[in-house]
């Protein structure tokens, strides 16, 4: 199986709400609605021409239901579908568990966010200490695979849109 991990494009800053600060709800419901700053528009743009060359059209894609990732997949140009799953609190089990991940048919795009995305990648990889860190915009491209009755993980690639 195919697991490819794209970390969202660079986003406008959140809102500041200071000392007087709303209830977690409002933070979040703030949070998912945060847009794609001109830099992130390249950056998307950049990594969909690239991940359109390279993915097969048989791959499914799924996204964070935050603006910022929906943002950052459609220059791709491919059906995606939103997943509650996937957004900024998503945990790596409800990711693991909705890509059904390493005995899935196919190749799975996923768009969300930071520190998810790393604690996935240092959870396969079977990394000791803090979750990686992904650049906004970049891709991680993981390969479950099974040697001596074992399934090990394999990285692909990692793209990030700079060095596109």
């Amino acid at each position: 199986m195919d697991l490819i991990l794209w970390r969202h494009a660079d986003a406008e800053d959140g809102p500041d709400f200071g000392p007087a600060a709303p209830g977690p709800t409002s933070v979040a419901d703030a949070d998912l609605h945060r847009c794609l700053s001109a830099r992130g528009h390249k950056q998307a743009s950049r990594m969909a021409k690239w991940v359109d060359r390279t993915l097969t059209s048989s791959a499914r894609v799924l996204v964070s239901p935050a603006m910022r990732c929906e943002q950052t997949v459609v220059p791709l140009g491919r059906k995606y579908k939103t997943c509650p799953e996937l957004a900024p609190w998503a945990s790596v089990d409800d990711l693991l568990a909705l890509v059904q991940w390493p005995l899935g048919k196919l190749p799975v795009l996923v768009v969300g966010h930071q520190p998810t995305l790393g604690h996935v990648v240092t959870r396969l990889l079977g990394v000791d200490g803090d979750e990686l860190s992904f650049r906004k915009g970049a891709i991680w491209w993981l390969r479950s695979r099974e040697r001596d009755g074992q399934i090990q993980t394999v990285v692909v690639t990692v793209q990030s849109p700079e060095f596109l």
